[in-house]
């Protein structure tokens, strides 16, 4: 009997039947095909990998030129910025007992000395007498210059603060600190004490920068050049001493009461328009610049090498003025006459012609049998500028000329009116002394 077959057992049985023909009629590959086979499979997917790789570079480079483009475009916007921001503005203050004049010279207007207040806090304190010069401003501080007398500073500190003091030809470099600095242009004598803080000074004969600390004491004698650094505790920095300056000293600012004016709230005036302190020095000011820095043989050297007929009849006034101090520093009393003379005839209607009439004074008491003309300079500064920045000193000078060349007699009227005008004046103790003579 047999077994009925279904309709999917019979296509089963059909497929296997025709699956075993096929493999009868198909011949194994020879060894030349199955290599042509593998390298035709090996090109195949070395293509689709070139292929892949390349579609991965050029992913990389569309990325990293993006974001190239990106940067490019963020840092020239952030210049943009930068550019397009206004400067900050620099620093305002309030001055009392004087005012600021054309050049930023500080001209008192009474005894009791000027004072200078910063809205971040600084103060700077010109003693009775002193001539002072507020040479720059800007956001981060200020350059001041000492002519001759005693100032006090207190700088407040800050991270981008930046406070110069030019004092006579030494320059203090300051950040936050308390001192007093003297200069007296007579005798050409440097003194600095410093109760707080750090500070530098250049200048001549130092030959190099010296940093002082808290409690030191400098003293320079440029005739002599002789330089001293004393130790003193902290607290006694301020006292005088039988050593002490010639000049007043003034008091530590923290030991004097504060009178530093309360702020409007309004916006307080700089007063002056003033050039910024970190503005790059031009080549006609080269050398107010090197005077600063106390390089005055790098003066006389440009001098010597361009000559000095051709430099007097080419240097600017500020030049030649630096000029004349480098030449008086080191001694050379010919080139500095010749310095000043020519600031008088090639600028005469300029402010610092009014102050070359002095200095020639200066010049002359350095030379032998000079007095005499030194007190006619000293005449026709007084003459020009009876209340100029240098009028004490001219004054002072002529009195001591007089008392020196025609007696204390002769010099008295001379001490009286020093005394009515300038009562404390740095020549105010000779001028009494003169007035007690008989």
């Amino acid at each position: 009997m047999m077994t009925p077959v279904s309709g999917e057992s019979k296509v089963t049985q059909a497929l296997a039947h025709l699956t075993d023909l096929a493999r009868g009629s198909v011949q194994p590959p020879t060894p030349v095909r199955l290599s042509r086979g593998l390298h035709a499979l090996s090109a195949r997917i070395a293509v689709g990998r070139a292929r892949w790789r390349g579609l991965v570079r050029w992913s990389l480079v569309g990325t990293v030129t993006a974001a190239s483009v990106v940067g490019v475009l963020h840092i020239v916007s952030f210049s943009r910025a930068r550019l397009s921001a206004p400067p900050a503005p620099a620093l305002a203050y309030q001055i009392e007992g004087g005012r600021v004049v054309d050049g930023g010279y500080l001209r008192e207007s009474g005894n009791g000395g000027i004072k200078l207040f910063f809205t971040e806090g600084t103060e700077f304190i010109l003693m009775p007498g002193t001539h002072g010069r507020l040479r720059a401003i800007d956001s981060s501080g200020a350059r001041i210059a000492i002519e001759h007398g005693t100032a006090s500073f207190q700088v407040t500190p800050r991270s981008n603060g930046r406070w110069l003091v030019d004092v006579g030809p030494f320059l203090v470099s300051v950040k936050g600190t308390v001192f007093t600095v003297s200069w007296d242009a007579t005798s050409e004598r440097f003194e600095l004490r410093l109760r707080h803080g750090q500070v530098t000074v250049t200048g001549p004969v130092a030959g190099g920068d010296i940093q002082l600390r808290a409690g030191q004491r400098l003293v320079v004698n440029l005739p002599k050049a002789e330089i001293l650094i004393t130790e003193q505790k902290p607290e006694e920095a301020w006292a005088d001493s039988a050593a002490g300056p010639v000049l007043p000293t003034a008091t530590a600012p923290e030991e004097r009461p504060s009178t530093a004016p309360e702020w409007p709230a309004a916006k307080v005036s700089t007063g002056v328009s003033l050039p910024p302190v970190a503005a790059k020095v031009d080549g006609e000011h080269r050398w107010s610049a090197a005077l600063a820095a106390g390089n005055l043989d790098l003066i006389l050297a440009d001098v010597d090498r361009a000559g000095v007929k051709s430099t007097l009849e080419k240097a600017s006034s500020e030049d030649l003025f630096a000029l004349a101090d480098a030449a008086r520093y080191r001694r050379r009393m010919d080139l500095a006459r010749a310095a000043l003379l020519a600031e008088r005839r090639r600028f005469p209607g300029a402010a610092r012609s009014l102050d070359a009439a002095f200095l020639l004074g200066r010049v002359e008491e350095a030379s032998e049998r000079g007095m005499a003309r030194a007190v006619e300079w000293y005449d026709e500064y007084l003459a020009r500028a009876p209340a100029g920045t240098y009028a004490s000193e001219a004054l002072g000078r002529k009195m001591t000329l007089t008392s020196q060349l025609e007696g204390s007699a002769r010099a008295q009227p001379l001490a009286e009116e020093y005394l009515r005008r300038f009562p404390n004046g740095t020549y105010a103790g000779s001028a009494r002394a003169l007035r007690r003579a008989p």
